[in-house]
């Protein structure tokens, strides 16, 4: 634990417990990878085990009959190693303007394909909801996709699918960046999109439901911002496809709002929203 700044010398030990496991993708065969949260040696969980408290409320039987089905959309952005500067700019330099790289193809749009189809397949050996990936916006930033996964199994299948992209770059010789931001100007910046759906939300009626679950988020604006990630502010300017951090907004099919609702959610009456403001990291 002090090795890791989560404890101090004197009393150096953390204790783990296993909480998720998957199978190993690097060493494959009987080899798994191991999420495990931490505690103090007097049981308390350590300050930053957040997924504590997490499980707590994920196994509340009210919680766990509404079957809360989470997909998240994890941008990251590919740097070159020693200069950190995006993959497949030129160095001390600039592309061309966004417009062409979003989902593009071919050697002048997408840098690092490579990488990503590699992570893609090791997320599915290891058990992983992984749903899609898609190069973003700004050029040498990809997304991956987590889900439907229920409840807390989202959030250990994105940390690990996270670490494993971290193990596939530095295979590559690729700097792996999690920073909302990561190029100031007229850039994209990074998201961890949420899209979010309960059982109630999905059945008929459902969308009585996500307007007032979106009316509850509106007054909680300033706890959860605080809770989305460092460097957010760099994000949530009101452009590039954001809304202002201090504005919260919702719309159907608005890519600029806080929360978005898709158009086929409106249509049928039920279904899923997209909470727009998480930072990638």
């Amino acid at each position: 634990g002090s090795s890791t700044g989560q404890a101090p010398g004197e009393d150096s030990e953390v204790i783990i417990y296993p909480q998720a496991i998957f199978k190993d993708p690097f060493r494959r065969g009987n080899n798994i990878l191991v999420i495990c949260d931490a505690y103090t040696p007097a049981g308390e969980p350590i300050p930053t085990n957040k997924r504590h408290n997490a499980a707590k409320i994920f196994s509340h039987p009210d919680v766990v009959a509404e079957v809360p089905w989470y997909g998240i959309e994890q941008e990251y952005t590919l740097l070159q190693k020693d200069v950190n500067w995006p993959l497949g700019w030129p160095v001390g330099g600039f592309p061309g303007p966004q417009g062409p790289y979003y989902c593009g193809a071919g050697a002048d749009k997408a840098f690092g394909r490579d990488i990503v189809d590699a992570h893609y397949k090791a997320c599915l050996y290891a058990g992983i909801n992984i749903s899609g990936i898609n190069g973003e916006v700004m050029p040498g930033q990809w997304e991956f996709q987590v889900g439907p996964a229920v409840g807390i199994s989202a959030g250990d299948e994105l940390w690990v699918a996270r670490y494993i992209l971290e193990r596939i770059t530095e295979i590559a010789g690729v700097v792996l960046s999690f920073d909302p931001k990561p190029i100031k100007g007229d850039w994209n910046g990074a998201g961890a999109h949420t899209n979010y759906s309960t059982k109630t939300m999905r059945n008929d009626g459902g969308y009585e439901v996500i307007k007032s679950a979106i009316e509850k988020l509106g007054k909680r604006h300033k706890e959860h911002i605080a809770a989305y990630g460092e460097g957010n502010e760099r994000r949530l300017t009101g452009r590039h496809e954001t809304a202002d951090i201090n504005t919260f907004l919702w719309g159907v099919a608005n890519r600029g709002a806080s929360i978005r609702v898709g158009r086929d959610t409106e249509k049928a009456g039920k279904g899923y929203f997209e909470d727009r403001r998480p930072a990638s990291n």
